[in-house]
């Protein structure tokens, strides 16, 4: 999934962002084809990193004033199959920026319908309706943690129950979380915004490593004053 281009390359967290913005499908409506494929022996990624305006001078869709900066940022790359990469950049007048642009939003709305996104009208209701995510995500953080004993035995029944929950169960679970908070982010004091990008990024790691298979050394600890953001007891300057 990689895209060398000098400095218009994505940095990892803008590539985490678009794999999580993607939910791990082509952000093309008419094919949608999930980015990892199965083979006998493994998933594949199949997932490549497109630049709605061109990364260099000439290129597709290219716009000589962006910025590298701006060339490599979130705003201007989406994530397609590579089949649907090959097709959007050798036929670039068929695929104007504005259509793939209209792509990723509608991806977007979509996800946040799928979720549950809504706007709350109170800080209690939006507490309400994240409380039963925290409250299973922490369930099976205590039941299945890597923490437990048989954390040296990456190959047990309990570890592989964990990796499978955390694919099926939390980081869906953490993906529905950030939608209903974000659209409700008026509700929310200073430091539940800033602890709220801290679980963002939480989200993005755990996706890197267990779908991305990335490496875990870098991974950012799970924020646990999010399980009272919006509560009486929240952290905050409320």
């Amino acid at each position: 999934m990689s895209c060398s281009r000098g400095a218009a390359e994505p940095t990892s967290h803008t590539a985490k962002r678009l794999f999580a913005a993607s939910a791990g499908y082509c952000q093309n409506p008419a094919c949608r084809l999930p980015l990892f494929a199965q083979t006998e022996s493994n998933h594949v990624l199949i997932g490549e990193i497109a630049h709605i305006c061109a990364a260099q001078d000439g290129g597709p869709r290219a716009i000589p004033s962006l910025s590298q900066a701006e060339r490599g940022s979130f705003d201007n790359l989406i994530l397609l199959c590579a089949n649907c990469h090959t097709k959007v950049d050798r036929a670039s007048a068929d695929y104007p920026d504005e259509m793939i642009l209209r792509w990723k939003r509608d991806q977007q709305l979509t996800l946040e319908k799928l979720f549950g996104a809504v706007v709350l009208p109170t800080r209690e209701d939006v507490r309400a309706a994240i409380r039963p995510l925290l409250r299973v995500n922490r369930i099976l953080h205590e039941e299945y943690s890597p923490n437990l004993s048989y954390r040296e035995d990456p190959e047990s029944g309990l570890a592989m129950d964990w990796k499978r929950l955390m694919r099926e169960k939390i980081i869906p679970s953490n993906r529905k979380l950030l939608a209903i908070l974000d659209v409700n982010q008026s509700h929310l004091t200073s430091n539940e915004e800033r602890l709220l990008e801290l679980f963002r990024q939480h989200v993005y790691d755990l996706e890197a490593r267990h779908i991305l298979k990335a490496p875990a050394n870098a991974q950012r600890r799970f924020p646990t004053e999010i399980n009272y953001i919006l509560g009486v007891d929240s952290p905050g300057d409320a």
